[in-house]
């Protein structure tokens, strides 16, 4: 059964600073600020949280049905979806928009400044999840506002089982909307810094906001991850990487190596781990979708960090 990916699709510029954005912003004048950086080193990449994740789900033999909004610039990047035997029928295009575009500048110390346009993805809302049949399972990713909102919506009273993760839209929802989306969701996970705003924005610990879903997992970046579920604390060891390249895209494959698992109803430490190893894949490679391995190399490398043994 295909794992429904709601989130969106967008093209990413990606620019290298050969420098630390600290060295050039000063902290005492950040109320004027008027900084350019220069980048000599310039990709157009495909992205976008939807497309992200379905890739990496593929890529582990997993079933990824993604869920979005394009514009009339779209053409190239579907027909590499379908190349990948992606399925499309759920991607809209909206001809008068153009695609979501985000542009992301990385320094030295892999700190990233993003400007992004929604574009297309603004008008996610006209899907909806019912569209999809055959579906039993789900993620709500970042995406245009109403359609998160939406979607959520949709999955619960269908009850489908979805994981919710705000990402960097977190700060577009209310107190209230937020605890919504937890007890709709069968799932969250979110990053370090986003589970720090969610507490602020919601005044609850993270023991609290766990309690509200089946599984609560925030990533730590090269600390590893913890697995909240069931009053317990699982903590998912990280992966050495001999050679970071890029961050970006390496949550949307760690949230594909967790939904891969709960497609074969693994527990949360084989989950966890191998979201943490595609991930630690990702790292290594420039672009969001230009890593690759077989899946036997996967489950190699899998016993190697892990010492423990792996079916794909």
């Amino acid at each position: 059964m295909p794992t429904l990916i709601c989130g969106s699709l967008a093209f990413d510029t990606i620019m290298l600073f050969p420098d630390r954005f600290k060295n050039y912003i000063l902290p005492d004048q950040i109320h004027i600020l008027n900084v350019c950086f220069v980048n000599p080193e310039l990709r157009r990449e495909y992205g976008g949280c939807a497309g992200n994740i379905a890739y990496n789900l593929k890529l582990l033999g997993g079933d990824p049905l993604p869920m979005g909004t394009v514009g009339k610039d779209f053409a190239d990047y579907r027909k590499r979806l379908i190349s990948l035997d992606i399925n499309d029928d759920h991607i809209l295009e909206i001809p008068e928009l153009y695609s979501a575009q985000c542009s992301i500048t990385t320094d030295q110390d892999n700190n990233q400044i993003t400007a992004f346009h929604p574009g297309a993805m603004g008008e996610a809302h006209r899907n909806r999840v019912s569209n999809a049949k055959n579906v039993t399972l789900g993620i709500v990713a970042p995406d245009g506002r109403d359609a998160m909102i939406q979607h959520a919506k949709d999955f619960a009273e269908l009850g489908t089982p979805f994981m919710f993760d705000p990402g960097q839209n977190l700060p577009l929802f209310s107190k209230e909307e937020l605890l919504t989306f937890l007890d709709q969701a069968t799932w969250c996970v979110m990053n370090d810094y986003e589970s720090q705003l969610m507490m602020k924005a919601t005044g609850d610990s993270i023991e609290a906001l766990a309690e509200r879903v089946d599984a609560l997992i925030v990533t730590q970046g090269g600390e590893g991850s913890i697995i909240h579920s069931g009053g317990e604390h699982i903590e998912i060891p990280p992966i050495k990487v001999e050679n970071a390249v890029d961050p970006t895209g390496c949550g949307d494959a760690y949230r594909a190596g967790l939904l891969l698992g709960l497609e074969r109803n693994w527990d949360w430490e084989t989950s966890g781990r191998v979201a943490s190893l595609i991930g630690a894949i990702k790292v290594e490679h420039e672009g969001t979708q230009n890593h690759t391995c077989s899946l036997e190399s996967f489950c190699d490398a899998y016993n190697e960090n892990f010492n423990r043994s792996l079916s794909l």
